[in-house]
């Protein structure tokens, strides 16, 4: 077991073999058979992610007569499999009983790029045998379940035979490869001589980045995603990521191109990415969205549900789904499949499924058990809201994105440092379900960095939900201590930046509520119990604060129309973040040697005296903030408002 979970590993990690969890290992003696469970990935999972079945149960599937009928026959099959199933509480894969033919100790069965661009190639029987000779056995399409099991079945008795031996590899067209071999070591060794031989066969090696013309114009993402996630979202919100490669631009370079792409290669295909695509020509940003919304329309009407991939011309690959988790995998299965057609272009070209084939799987019902597996969910008050934090990588920032992604949302870290906000990052997708984090670098006080911000968020989830102003900084000083220096910082970072991200936010919002009569943009300002009264020997931080109430108030009045909702929380002191507690140059240092409390002689003694503040007798937590979000998110009736999280330190009159 231990060997077949390290093989697992090996192969699960790496996208050249197994693309969205997918494959399957397995190993059997005599009376056993563990089998990788469906909804388990090969990268990570451990002994208990097997299902393990007696193999004399297992055995009668071999011997059974079924009945002709194909979804009897399946259903019966299905409950044989399972009464097989030793442990009832996983489901073994869906190729168990071709696992259970081989006669090998181990079997693998993946979908390598380069196999499968041999298995979906128009010759690939011929190229198969004048490349591999009779060392693999090849297999024609047949619809997987008990039909492809028989078939596997005879022929390896018919190899066997011929051979005195059965074969180690397995070759099935439009579907991958399985390798048996009694040690890991011999799988492994038998897939590299094997992909090493088709590797040696491509003459049409995959487009570099080099070979793309990053010349040639394209249409802004941020002015056609956002309104083609709305379009996506009219019966249920979609989560959109974006991928602009060589190979995207290839295939989205005319009709004629995209047609290489427009039917699914392999039973995976249809899985995660349906079984059919759109295709959108390039040109403006207007014209692209006028032919966008009809095909949507269009396709909905015929298909009952929404569209998981679209080709935009001059934009890139568009991953449509539920969740950030599924678009992860929709970008990847499809990108994967863009491999194979291009690579096919050495075996004859691309054959892909034929529509009878393509239905099969769709309505396939252990298909769609590994479908709604895959999928995952997201809950919480923010499940799939797109949330952009400013001065998200430590402190109140990063603590409010903990919040907010426990609550579901995805979330963009968007900070000058890139060491903590990666760091950020890994923290927040440890504790993610099928919601993400992603890390954008940016200088709020840069408008060029803020664009760049929107147009990394658009391709990375689709959109602008909420955008929180959270970047901020404080220099205490009093009129004879502070520089004009340091007073044009702070005003710049507190003040000015918050305009700079406000127009940026907007116009993504603007677009996206253009195409939805019911959704609605929130702006909030992270600001400060300082912007609702003054604050001795700190009037740069004050002031900037109460600028940005001012703002707030004066773009919620002019964003209203468009459903964009702007507030301001403003919170008393996190004693425990780094902006006060940091031994160095946190403020109650800074506010010790600026004397801004009579009589203290300690930082301890600074402390003490703003605890004494507030009635509640404790500091404003980033949990007490983020709640604080989620209300001004949820209500659809409160704008321009500051909000005090001051433990009643100040209370609105």
């Amino acid at each position: 077991m231990n060997d077949l979970v390290q093989i697992s590993h090996l192969y699960g990690k790496d996208s050249r073999y197994v693309i969205a969890g997918g494959g399957n290992t397995s190993y059997k003696n005599s009376e056993k058979l563990w089998v990788k469970a469906s909804g388990y990935s090969l990268a990570t999972i451990t002994e208990d992610g097997f299902a393990v079945l007696d193999r004399s149960k297992l055995n009668v599937i071999s011997e059974k007569a079924y009945p002709a009928e194909a979804a009897l026959r399946e259903e019966e099959v299905k409950n044989d499999l399972a009464a097989a199933c030793i442990a009832k509480d996983r489901r073994p894969s869906v190729e168990t009983s071709l696992h259970n033919a081989m006669s090998a100790s181990y079997v693998v069965h993946l979908h390598p790029t380069l196999v499968n661009a041999l298995m979906c190639a128009q010759n690939a029987e011929k190229a198969t045998a004048e490349i591999l000779g009779d060392t693999a056995l090849y297999i024609p399409y047949i619809d997987p379940g008990y039909a492809l099991f028989k078939e596997v079945e005879a022929r390896i008795k018919s190899y066997k035979a011929r051979h005195g031996a059965e074969p180690e590899a397995i070759l099935l067209q439009n579907h991958g490869i399985f390798v048996g071999a009694d040690s890991t070591e011999r799988v492994k060794a038998v897939y590299d001589e094997l992909l090493g031989k088709i590797e040696a066969a491509i003459v049409t090696p995959l487009p570099t980045e080099e070979s793309r013309d990053a010349s040639l114009p394209g249409a802004s993402a941020q002015k056609v995603i956002p309104a083609i996630r709305m379009m996506l979202s009219r019966h249920g919100p979609k989560t959109l990521k974006v991928a602009s490669t060589a190979l995207t631009s290839y295939f989205a370079d005319s009709e004629k191109s995209f047609e290489k792409i427009s039917r699914p290669f392999t039973p995976d295909i249809i899985v995660y990415c349906k079984s059919s695509y759109i295709y959108v020509d390039g040109g403006s940003e207007e014209a692209i969205l006028l032919a966008a919304e009809e095909k949507i329309g269009n396709y909905v009407e015929k298909c009952g549900y929404a569209p998981k991939v679209i080709l935009i011309k001059g934009v890139g690959l568009v991953a449509a789904g539920d969740s950030a988790a599924e678009c992860d995998a929709i970008l990847d299965v499809f990108m994967d499949m863009m491999k194979v057609a291009y690579l096919a272009q050495s075996f004859g070209g691309g054959h892909p499924m034929t529509q009878a084939q393509a239905d099969f799987i769709d309505s396939w019902e252990v298909e769609n058990y590994r479908r709604k597996i895959s999928a995952g969910a997201s809950a919480g008050r923010a499940a799939n809201k797109i949330i952009v934090i400013t001065g998200a990588a430590q402190g109140f920032g990063e603590g409010i994105a903990r919040c907010l992604a426990r609550e579901g949302a995805n979330i963009v870290v968007a900070d000058l440092n890139e060491a903590a906000g990666a760091q950020a990052v890994r923290q927040l997708n440890a504790l993610a379900g099928s919601n993400r984090a992603v890390f954008v670098k940016a200088n709020v006080a840069d408008v060029g960095t803020i664009d760049s911000l929107m147009d990394a968020t658009v391709r990375s989830f689709g959109g602008v939900d909420v955008f929180i102003s959270n970047a901020g900084i404080l220099r205490a000083g009093g009129l004879e201590d502070m520089t004009p220096e340091s007073f044009e910082l702070v005003t710049k970072i507190n003040y000015s930046a918050y305009f700079y991200c406000v127009r940026a936010a907007s116009r993504v919002m603007k677009l996206q509520n253009r195409y939805s009569e019911t959704s609605y943009g929130d702006i909030i300002q992270i600001n400060s119990k300082s912007g609702l009264r003054g604050s001795k020997a700190n009037f740069a931080y004050a002031g900037g604060k109460f600028g940005g109430v001012g703002l707030t108030q004066s773009f919620a009045l002019e964003l209203a129309p468009f459903r964009i909702k702007v507030n301001a929380i403003c919170p008393g002191n996190f004693y425990e973040g780094p902006l006060w507690s940091d031994p160095a140059n946190g403020l109650f240092v800074q506010y010790l040697k600026a004397k801004k409390v009579p009589g203290a002689k300690t930082v301890e003694d600074v402390r003490k005296f703003y605890l004494s503040q507030a009635p509640m007798r404790k500091g404003t937590s980033p949990e007490d903030v983020a709640k604080a979000v989620l209300y001004a998110v949820e209500q659809t009736c409160e704008t321009g408002q500051a909000i005090p999280v001051t433990g009643g330190q100040v209370m609105l009159s």
